[in-house]
């Protein structure tokens, strides 16, 4: 009868025990679960949200300029980056030949470049790929290999028009011409969304907006393009026809003032750097100190017009065709004698 007893006690012991440690491990699993840490999640959310929530910046577009018509000088096209964390990488990996095929390595190229980053989290492969060829390399799956959005900016006038509008850099920061003297006003301000991300780094859901994205604004210059393409063509041709070293040309409106077209020679292609001479990036027309020869002229007959001292009809004998000035002698080709100011 009494071991009957000690054998029932023992029995209710244990189960009351083996209850109680049932409940404190509910009640952890529910404090866990239900109970704020911070005022904000919870502690199992919060290590959940650790795992999957990353905070994406989102970039703001680059304003656009244009001619005095509306028509683009400078735009900005989406592209991505692809970009690889070599500690994620396993470099035993068959799927590392399809990755060098498609960023445009051979196998062996890939390697070593990723074996002089093996210790660090961040290499570029290709910058400014288009999105269908960032897509096919992302669809690879290849852990440790993701993407980034990105600006990149294109010059529809190429080098009509490269030495007045300059180009930005791979930061899409304003470096030469109008591209860095109005960087301010055309760089926008980036926003950032929170999403979560999977496996590969890839965006599955955007959770909610940060801060929203504010593009750059517009600037529309006072160049006709027409014209732009007009005396581009006809300084090239002269430049070529005089076997001159460089040449510049600038095309005013005479009313108002206005640059309606400036050209420089040699010029290069903004939309493609790589073949770049330096020496070419010059804006001759803005930065170069040259003597104004002839086109002085109209600006001293004005002057003399406005003194009423003369007319367009006065007559100026300008024989014997050479004029001495500081003991030197400015001969004219010829002695054109008595000519009127028109």
């Amino acid at each position: 009868m009494i071991a009957h007893a000690i054998r029932q006690w023992r029995f209710w012991l244990a189960a009351i025990m083996l209850s109680g440690l049932f409940l404190v491990l509910l009640g952890r699993v529910a404090m866990l679960q239900l109970i704020d840490v911070d005022g904000t999640v919870t502690f199992l959310q919060g290590q959940g949200d650790a795992r999957t929530l990353r905070t994406e910046t989102v970039l703001a577009n680059r304003g656009m300029i244009t001619d005095r018509h509306g028509q683009p000088l400078a735009v900005s096209t989406p592209v991505k980056n692809i970009w690889v964390n070599p500690r994620e990488l396993d470099f035993a990996s068959p799927a590392l030949k399809q990755l060098a095929k498609r960023t445009g390595y051979s196998e062996r190229e890939l390697r070593d470049r990723l074996a002089l980053y093996r210790d660090k989290q961040f290499a570029y492969l290709r910058r400014h790929l288009s999105p269908a060829d960032a897509d096919r390399v992302l669809a690879l799956n290849i852990r440790g290999v993701y993407a980034e959005e990105e600006y990149r900016r294109f010059y529809p006038a190429g080098e009509t028009a490269s030495h007045l509008i300059g180009f930005t850099g791979n930061e899409g920061k304003g470096l030469e011409g109008v591209e860095l003297g109005f960087d301010n006003w055309l760089q926008g301000i980036n926003g950032s969304n929170q999403v979560i991300k999977d496996l590969y780094g890839r965006t599955i859901k955007t959770v909610s907006e940060i801060q929203q994205a504010s593009p750059g604004k517009d600037l529309a210059l006072s160049i006709d393009l027409r014209i732009q393409h007009v005396a581009y063509r006809a300084l090239k041709e002269a430049v070529v026809k005089h076997r001159a070293e460089a040449g510049s040309a600038v095309v005013l409106d005479v009313a108002t003032g206005e640059v309606l077209a400036m050209v420089n020679q040699p010029s290069f292609n903004p939309n493609n750097r790589a073949v770049m001479d330096p020496g070419s990036v010059r804006n001759r027309a803005v930065t170069d100190v040259f003597e104004p020869g002839s086109t002085v002229k109209p600006l001293t007959v004005l002057a003399a017009l406005e003194s009423g001292r003369f007319t367009p009809d006065t007559v100026i004998d300008t024989s014997p065709g050479y004029i001495r000035l500081n003991g030197k002698t400015l001969l004219d080709p010829v002695n054109y004698q008595k000519l009127d100011v028109t």
